[in-house]
């Protein structure tokens, strides 16, 4: 009994850990994809890049802090470059362009990354203030690492109801996404807004990317693992919901946990089983709203 008692909680904090991972990804894609109604297949691969930053960063600094600083910068930045140089000419041509581009995008950047770095997994060093455990309770133990991921996925969270709840931008894309052509009629720079959204949403995947490196290391095809649950959250939560992708994200993180140990069979097929159970009873998803 006193070891399902120990069991059972760890596999909950682990389906945690990876379910606020997925959640710094896809919230990202929720916003250009959900609010903004941008395909962006490739973002999943600017999350790849925040990893392989990560890396290189701490190899020239020896510092992990640095890198988390600057990666995201950089993959925000990169998002903007996306958006200018490919998105923004495309967009108005439909989903299926944008879903082509991006998805040719994102084959590019994998053949980029595997050149410069090679197809083997690189390992990134825990910084060294947060190797070890922590005593939980009797007998378990639990890596400090893993819960720095939690702390950082939830103040990240905060920030992001604040932004869009609490301030002008916030205010600007709710608008956009209501009614662009009346907000850019009332003087929103709607241009700007879709800039801003997908640099936020690129900055988000590339904190992902720099805190997934030391938990799971750096592969060239680490994007196809992370799209793939990423549209997952984004469909079971709903269009445009960041509570919808949260919520979507901490269930897929416990099917993961627990579906890898009790169910190993079919562990793979649980996520997709979970989108078919929640597309008959809401096919919006678990908070969209009627289309």
């Amino acid at each position: 009994m006193e070891t399902i008692l120990n069991f059972y909680p760890v596999l909950i904090l682990h389906g945690l850990v990876y379910g606020m991972l997925i959640f710094l990804v896809a919230s990202g894609l929720t916003l250009t994809f959900g609010m903004m109604d941008i395909l962006n297949f490739s973002h999943a691969s600017v999350y790849m890049i925040g990893a392989y930053f990560c890396y290189q960063i701490i190899i020239w600094s020896q510092n992990f802090w640095i890198a988390l600083i600057i990666a995201p910068f950089i993959c925000g930045l990169i998002g903007i470059l996306i958006e200018r140089i490919f998105i923004r000419k495309v967009h108005a041509k439909g989903h299926v362009n944008e879903l082509l581009l991006t998805f040719g995008l994102a084959l590019v950047i994998a053949e980029i990354v595997e050149w410069i770095y090679g197809s083997a997994p690189l390992p990134v060093p825990t910084p060294v203030l947060l190797q070890g455990s922590w005593a939980l309770w009797a007998n378990v133990e639990y890596p400090v690492y893993r819960i720095f991921i939690l702390g950082l996925s939830a103040s990240v969270l905060c920030l992001l109801f604040y932004l869009f709840k609490r301030t002008r931008l916030g205010v600007s894309v709710r608008a956009c996404v209501q009614d662009g052509e009346m907000a850019n009629a009332l003087g929103t720079n709607v241009s700007f807004v879709y800039l801003a959204v997908m640099a936020i949403g690129s900055w988000l995947a590339g904190v992902g990317g720099v805190i997934v490196a030391p938990y799971m290391s750096v592969y060239p095809n680490m994007f196809a693992d992370m799209i793939l649950d990423c549209f997952i959250v984004i469909a079971v939560g709903g269009l445009g919901s960041l509570a919808g992708a949260l919520l979507a994200s901490l269930i897929v993180g416990q099917i993961q946990s627990f579906g890898v140990i009790l169910l190993p069979q079919i562990s793979l097929a649980l996520t997709y089983m979970l989108m078919m159970v929640v597309f008959i009873i809401k096919p919006t998803g678990l908070f969209g709203g009627k289309e």
